[in-house]
């Protein structure tokens, strides 16, 4: 296993941008740095590795994040344009895997553009197909609401899944209710009550069948349904607390985006008031140190503060204050169908866009082992290693005869931060004996997968009727 501190750091481009945004010239960088013009010349052009003593400088001196080196940004832009390349429509122009590369580094803002307009364009196009199929007005319906959360998660995205303010807002109202485990939803039920007049009500399922929270403003009442356990039921009134006493905070934070719909503005309130709620019951500092003594134990984390197993997942991907980070997870929620209805990162991990995930991700896997965690380590085609975490979850109660919302939660990160997890044990962190994965069947292009569900779009197709391989699809590797 190669440690993370060995590995050469190559960030000529992100040092570049910096000193641009500073208006500094190369002389000037330097000497404030205290480096010679000709090393900064070499570090710009990728002809040199970045030195520890040098990143250490440059925090030092322009009061950066170390972690604004990581790669983060490129990397998820180098996968946005990979992504969007694959498309047949672009298969003549040629662009070679460096360029692509080179690309990413020198210009993630001009990608992301980039891959803003692909979105918009088959956005269009995918209008078009229906329109053609005759089933616009129901798939119609479906496009409209998916554009919205697409522009609400790279909103979130952006952010690393981090929102300072709401929160400090949380943790003082955390000290200020005295909020525990045991007693939250009487704590929160009084606060609704007393400072908003606002009754908690329990109702039963036959009353509000399709309904789980309901928020009655002429009465003065939340409805809450019976169907939902205690972690779910805590968290709703969490969620109306936010809504009624910090809304303004919450406003403000949606409007610092230039939204496409309206749909998106009400989804990102919605969005960050769920925030505000995990903050709430999970506050940062106690959080953060909880989860580093136990090793990140999601199970003892849920119990320690009255959460559910979702609830603890989604809060580890917020964890990046500065000076005070945990470890950058990534997070998926998936259905028995592979359709993602939720995904984090706030690392390097990259989902795909435009489609679900791999097959041999095991995340998958857990919808034959119920409410077990299974774990794995995972490595994509460019040699990225994770550590997964993975888990089905209930989400609302069913009654008799019908079926229980069944999801599975993916959590994971970095290799170099399995050490630091409980679940670990029993991994070989040396070898690294990793599954080879890829973003989705469309753009990986391992050969042979036997999971293989579709072609991918970056290469041709090789049809043999007097051959039949391992997997169904067999294509140039050029």
């Amino acid at each position: 296993m190669v440690e993370a501190a060995t590995k050469k750091i190559f960030a000529g481009p992100r040092i570049r941008r910096l000193r641009r945004e500073l208006g500094l010239s190369q002389s000037q960088m330097a000497s404030e740095l205290g480096f010679s013009t000709s090393y900064l010349n070499l570090v710009e052009r990728n002809q040199r590795p970045v030195s520890a003593q040098f990143l250490l400088r440059l925090a030092e001196v322009y009061d950066i994040e170390l972690t604004s080196f990581a790669g983060t940004d490129e990397a998820r832009a180098f996968a946005d344009l990979s992504e969007v390349l694959a498309d047949p429509m672009f298969k003549g122009i040629g662009l070679s895997r460096s360029e692509m590369q080179d690309m990413a580094d020198a210009a993630p803002k001009a990608v992301e553009a980039f891959t803003l307009l692909y979105k918009s364009f088959e956005q269009a196009r995918q209008n078009a197909k229906e329109i053609s199929t005759q089933f616009a007005e129901r798939e119609g319906g479906e496009v409209d609401a998916t554009f919205p959360v697409d522009e609400v998660r790279d909103y979130i995205h952006d952010r690393k899944n981090y929102f300072p303010e709401l929160d400090e807002a949380a943790e003082v109202l955390h000290d200020e209710l005295h909020l525990g485990r045991e007693d939250a939803f009487m704590v929160l039920s009084s606060r609704l009550d007393e400072e908003h007049g606002i009754r908690v009500r329990i109702m039963p399922h036959e009353v509000m069948p399709e309904t789980l929270r309901h928020f009655d403003l002429h009465r003065r009442q939340l409805l809450i349904s019976e169907m939902l356990d205690a972690p779910a039921r805590v968290f709703q009134l969490a969620f109306q607390l936010g809504m009624l006493e910090f809304r303004p905070m919450i406003q403000r934070l949606g409007d610092m985006h230039s939204w496409q719909t309206e749909e998106a503005r009400r989804l990102v309130r919605i969005s960050l008031a769920n925030y505000f709620a995990g903050a709430l019951l999970m506050p940062y500092g106690r959080f953060l140190a909880a989860a580093k003594t136990l090793k990140y134990d999601i199970e003892h984390l849920g119990r320690r503060f009255g959460t559910s197993f979702e609830q603890v997942c989604h809060r580890l991907t917020t964890l990046q204050r500065p000076g005070e980070r945990g470890i950058p997870f990534f997070f998926i929620r998936v259905d028995k169908a592979g359709n993602v209805s939720k995904r984090f990162s706030a690392g390097r991990f990259h989902f795909s866009r435009f489609g679900g995930t791999c097959p041999l991700w095991n995340v998958h896997d857990t919808f034959a082992y119920t409410g077990r965690i299974v774990t794995q380590i995972i490595q994509m085609p460019d040699e990225t290693t994770y550590f997964s975490v993975a888990r089905t979850v209930t989400r609302v109660g069913a009654v008799y005869g019908q079926p229980d919302q069944q999801l599975a939660i993916g959590l994971g990160c970095d290799i170099g931060h399995a050490r630091e997890l409980i679940y670990s044990k029993g991994h070989d962190l040396e070898t690294l004996d990793a599954t080879p994965v890829g973003p989705n069947c469309r753009l990986c292009e391992r050969p042979a997968c036997p999971q293989r569900a579709n072609p991918p779009l970056t290469r041709n197709l090789v049809l043999d009727e007097r051959s039949r391989g391992i997997s169904a699809y067999r294509f140039t590797q050029e």
